[in-house]
């Protein structure tokens, strides 16, 4: 068994493979607990699954949280008796990154074109709907070329409601229409198909100045499914799709 755990801003995601398949699913918050605390929540998960901690033979780490790296991979060592592999420099990706400087990229982005390139072939436009958006192409050849940053959906509406005193806070659901007539259908719409708008723009945009108009897009992150509704050109969406490229990260580069 093979522990992977993305290390998110808001989020922990934390996934638990038996080879290929993905055995179960976790998610914690981003909170400020201590390495035995975050344990017993693992060994819960684990112990739903019939999972014993001796099962365990490997884990990989990827973290946009530097707060949190030391916790995990104390909590790892101290519970499995292993140190946990890192998304980081000097790890085999299959891909040839081609951003300026490689250490700027984070390893979710890194795991998630993995698991996009691995799973679904290139070209490929990756995008992560989380706490910010990101946008990241690769190629027929596996040359990730770089990509984009913007807001999150969950980001603009708390942004949109602390701001503005008579807004308040509203569900993330997809409303039947443009025009709204009551202030919370209003604020649906427009943050929603707005955020929405964005993500098709974007990608109408990224692939006329790449020319790669044939190139796949698969969408992941906690949004995805709402964006799907909204859109039309996503083809996949894998929420899982970060976990299994952590675990196919971890199957390259392990020496086992």
């Amino acid at each position: 068994m093979i522990l992977v755990f993305d290390i998110g801003n808001t989020n922990i995601k934390m996934g638990v493979f038996n080879g290929e398949d993905l055995v179960d699913t976790l998610r914690m918050a981003s909170a400020n607990k201590t390495g035995d605390e975050y344990w017993l929540l693992v060994k819960d998960m684990l112990a739903l699954k019939n999972v014993s901690s001796s099962d365990v033979e490997g884990a990989i780490i990827s973290s946009v949280n530097p707060n949190l790296n030391y916790t995990f991979e104390h909590m790892v060592e101290s519970y499995f008796g292993f140190k946990p592999m890192t998304v980081g420099s000097g790890l085999k990706t299959g891909l040839n990154i081609k951003y300026d400087n490689p250490r700027e990229l984070g390893g979710d982005r890194v795991a998630g074109c993995v698991g996009a390139y691995k799973l679904y072939g290139g070209p490929c436009i990756v995008i992560d709907c989380g706490t910010a958006t990101t946008f990241n192409v690769v190629t027929a050849g596996g040359e990730l070329l770089g990509g984009a940053i913007s807001f999150g959906l969950k980001a603009a509406s708390e942004s949109l409601s602390a701001s503005a005193a008579k807004l308040p806070k509203v569900e993330l659901s997809v409303p039947s229409r443009a025009v709204g007539k009551t202030t919370i259908s209003n604020m649906q719409s427009g943050i929603i198909f707005g955020y929405s708008g964005m993500i098709q723009a974007m990608v109408e945009r990224i692939k006329k100045e790449t020319g790669l108009f044939d190139a796949r897009v698969i969408a992941t992150g906690g949004i995805s499914d709402i964006v799907n509704k909204c859109v039309d050109i996503i083809d996949v969406v894998d929420r899982t799709l970060t976990l299994r490229g952590l675990n196919i990260l971890y199957r390259m580069n392990s020496k086992k």
